[in-house]
């Protein structure tokens, strides 16, 4: 492990690091980048708008559903093989998605996607935190890390207008050979040791199935509710089974001798806020970025390239920024990003709500992108680093699988609100619709923002018993 006072990285190390931040650009990149290429897909294959929607659905049931078993799976089986067939699943999914001409398998195909990437983002994360130690090395790794995430995500809108225009395929094909050369890179350089540390103790099979099916059924319900409606029979009944399925998980857990999930890690204040955090900042920013399409394209008649430049000054700021994110956490503390990150996203919204018929690039557009950047720089890579820090290593896949599943709940439950929102008025979107929803993007971000500021003034309890262990003893 990379000791804290370690500055100095050695090139097998800057390699390793480069194969993960490769790996969770495309997921992140496969997020965000179909989403412009939707409309040719539709034309293309003949589908309905329906099964259209399953086309992103698909993905996110997948990873949303899977997360919290991918983590724990890395812990367990060993994080460098987890990671690098998981890696090797979502380069033929890739390549079965960019060949396919049937809607079932295109759908199919981003299920399996969301599979593999539900197993690569928590190993990925579990990786760094076990090769770097707790501090300046480890959030200067993160900050690297989640930089390439956030880029993808931001990024993965803009490069969808350009690989739309050459044809909708190249943005299912694009990331394989990408998704290649990564896997042949991390056999040679991801560390060994990523493999042989695992967590001791057996596998809890009953609870992996009890917590997967929950996800799945209430990622599956919230996506399918718009469409059946919230208060209809099967999204009532696919909820309530989610919950259930969710207090039996519970109920095993705290009897089981060797937990999926210690449950007792959910005592730590900051990472709970981490993860209420990622809710609420990746699913406002799902629910805007469909808003914000329909907006564009539908109501104004931009082209899908025109579209995608709109994204790009977020973009941009992510990217050139985020890396620095880990010295500022060091000087002043990841409570305090969080907080004018969540204000700088509220404020991003809050300039939309002047959305109309004609908006000016110079005194709207431009500028809610570049607030709506700043929160990204600021805010990922925090609370990325806030979710991990103090737990321990045979953990930090269950850790890091944790903050996915909230990132992906939150942007399956927030769309789904989002939506609702914008098709009320007979399923016709318009412009006091498309207001309405981004005031449900601020009013959210408002919300992350009063979490955020608890932060600031709740001392909370060490995550890993050992740390509270020492605490004690510190007082006495």
């Amino acid at each position: 492990m990379i000791s804290p006072q370690d500055e100095r990285w050695d090139g097998r190390l800057w390699g390793a690091l480069t194969v993960l931040c490769a790996v969770v650009f495309l997921d992140a990149l496969d997020v965000s980048m179909v989403g412009v290429a939707l409309p040719s897909i539709q034309a293309d294959l003949g589908l309905s708008t329906s099964t259209l929607q399953w086309i992103v659905s698909g993905y996110v049931l997948g990873y949303g559903g899977l997360l919290l078993l991918g983590g724990r799976t890395a812990d367990l089986l060993g994080r460098r093989r987890v990671f690098l067939v998981a890696l090797a699943l979502f380069a033929v999914a890739s390549l079965l998605g960019g060949l396919v001409d049937d809607g079932a398998l295109l759908i199919a195909a981003r299920f399996i996607k969301g599979i593999s990437a539900a197993f690569t983002a928590p190993a990925a994360l579990s990786i760094i935190t076990t090769t770097f130690a707790e501090g300046p090395a480890r959030n200067r790794a993160l900050s690297i890390f989640t930089a390439c995430g956030a880029s993808g995500f931001s990024l993965g809108l803009v490069l969808s207008g350009f690989l739309t225009e050459l044809g909708w395929r190249w943005t299912f094909l694009m990331p394989v050979p990408v998704a290649i050369i990564a896997l042949v890179a991390g056999l040679k350089l991801l560390p060994r040791h990523s493999g042989e540390e695992r967590a001791t103790g057996g596998y809890d099979l009953f609870g992996a199935a009890t917590i997967t099916l929950s996800m799945l059924l209430f990622v599956f319900s919230v996506v399918q509710a718009p469409e059946a409606g919230w208060g209809s029979l099967s999204t009532i009944a696919g909820l309530a089974g989610a919950v259930a399925l969710l207090a039996l998980f519970v109920a095993v857990e705290l009897r089981i001798r060797h937990p999926l999930v210690r449950l007792s890690i959910l005592r730590s204040g900051p990472l709970v806020r981490a993860n209420l955090g990622l809710v609420i900042l990746f699913g406002s920013y799902v629910g805007f970025q469909f808003v914000a399409m329909q907006y564009f394209q539908n109501l104004l008649g931009w082209s899908a390239l025109h579209t995608a430049l709109a994204f790009l000054p977020a973009g941009l700021l992510v990217a050139v920024t985020s890396t620095k994110m880990g010295d500022l956490a060091d000087r002043f503390g990841t409570p305090k990003l969080i907080v004018i990150g969540s204000a700088s996203l509220a404020a991003g919204y809050a300039v939309f709500l002047g959305a109309g018929e004609n908006p000016s690039l110079a005194t709207m557009v431009i500028p809610g992108m570049v607030l709506l950047g700043i929160a990204f720089a600021l805010s990922f890579p925090s609370l990325n680093i806030q979710a991990t820090n103090g737990v321990a290593d045979d953990e930090q896949g269950l850790a890091s699988g944790l903050l996915n599943t909230s990132g992906q709940v939150g942007g399956a439950l927030v769309l789904a609100i989002v939506a609702a929102v914008a098709t009320a008025d007979g399923g016709a979107v318009t412009m006091e619709a498309i207001r309405s929803s981004f005031a449900v993007c601020a009013a959210l971000a408002l919300v992350g923002l009063g979490i955020a500021i608890t932060g600031l003034v709740t001392r909370s309890r060490p995550a890993t018993e050992e740390a509270e262990r020492a605490e004690v003893l510190e007082r006495i």
